[in-house]
């Protein structure tokens, strides 16, 4: 049986869920073409998240993808978290900003029972999830009403260890997709490795189907992942200048300017690996930086920072989430977007 005939789809095109950059509309529109639509839940509370599934359940009739991360919460750490407050403070002196009262920001939540218990109604088709799985009891319970699972790997390990625990199909993302790197069994980023050379090697180690991510932005894109084994391919950066994404003036203008071709990864933003364009927050602090705290604990510091300089026009301290091909990015509708991917299938 096909993936598109599994997860009830036209097309072997799913949207990448991005949390913060979306939300029901592009979901609705990558629906509506065919694709599998995503609702990224991981900084939703239970009530965003039955809102977010509401409309779109009322706008179309197509299955519907909801993603949760399932990271561990750090526990708190006073000295990590003075270590980058010091690594920060010259920037806040810079806005004129007191570090001191910095507030809680926005947490990424861990899928749990309460996140389980808001979509349970709506019965989504699909549920996937970034950095591993989650305990065995919220999957049963997520598998118990017919919903498949799909799951992010980064390496060979992960994928053969997310088959092995229930996941029905696995998001292969490579080294080039934007945002938050899926990686779960190992933090040594030397692991990681670009989509083309991984997708083969776990085509040849896991038997359930597999999904493309990392760099696919146009037909010849989705061709060559098909042609190295992927069932199906998963798409973001390339909707992110569409109208039914959500992100800043800021954001859309760089992905539209040259700045679009460096990108890197970096810890700074949320205190996990993610792909963005480089900023001067990345430039002066490396991308990689050991004062920033676990994630996602490295968010709040930054937050003033990046509202300061976003109302003065600039970039320079906002996650700038994009893919290794942003260049790609077009302002077209998901629609069309969508329809230009399709003629590589």
């Amino acid at each position: 049986m096909s993936l598109t005939h599994t997860l009830g789809i036209e097309l072997p095109i799913l949207q990448a869920p991005m949390a913060g950059a979306q939300g029901s509309a592009l979901a609705i529109a990558v629906a509506r073409a065919g694709g599998l639509g995503a609702l990224p839940c991981a900084m939703l509370s239970p009530e965003a998240m039955a809102e977010e599934l509401i409309a779109f359940r009322a706008a179309t009739a197509a299955p519907v993808n909801v993603n949760f991360f399932t990271h561990l919460p750090p526990e708190p750490d006073a000295a990590a978290q003075a270590r980058w407050h010091e690594a920060l403070a010259p920037y806040y002196a810079e806005f004129g900003l007191d570090i001191d009262a910095v507030p809680a920001g926005p947490g990424r939540r861990p899928f749990d029972a309460a996140a389980c218990e808001a979509i349970a109604p709506f019965r989504p088709e699909v549920v996937s999830f970034h950095f591993g799985l989650p305990e065995a009891a919220l999957l049963e319970r997520v598998k118990g009403w017919g919903a498949r699972v799909l799951a992010s790997a980064t390496t060979v390990d992960e994928a053969r260890w997310l088959e092995a625990n229930g996941a029905d199909a696995i998001i292969v993302q490579g080294l080039e997709a934007g945002g938050h790197r899926g990686m779960f069994l190992t933090d040594e980023l030397t692991t990681q490795m670009g989509t083309l050379a991984l997708l083969p090697q776990v085509r040849q180690a896991v038997g359930v189907p597999l999904i493309a991510a990392g760099g696919i932005a146009d037909a010849p894109g989705v061709a060559a992942a098909r042609a190295l084994g992927a069932d199906a391919v998963q798409v973001g950066t390339v909707l992110l200048c569409c109208p039914e994404s959500r992100i800043s003036a800021i954001h859309r203008r760089a992905l539209m300017s040259e700045a679009a071709r460096h990108t890197a990864l970096t810890n700074l933003y949320s205190g996990r690996p993610a792909r963005g364009i480089v900023t001067r927050l990345m430039r002066e602090l490396g991308p990689i930086g050991e004062a920033a705290p676990a994630f996602p604990l490295a968010t709040a510091a930054v937050a003033p920072l990046r509202a300061a300089a976003e109302a003065q026009g600039s970039g320079d301290f906002s996650p700038l989430w994009a893919g290794q091909n942003a260049s790609r990015c077009r302002e077209a509708a998901a629609a069309e977007v969508i329809a230009a991917l399709a003629e590589g299938l």
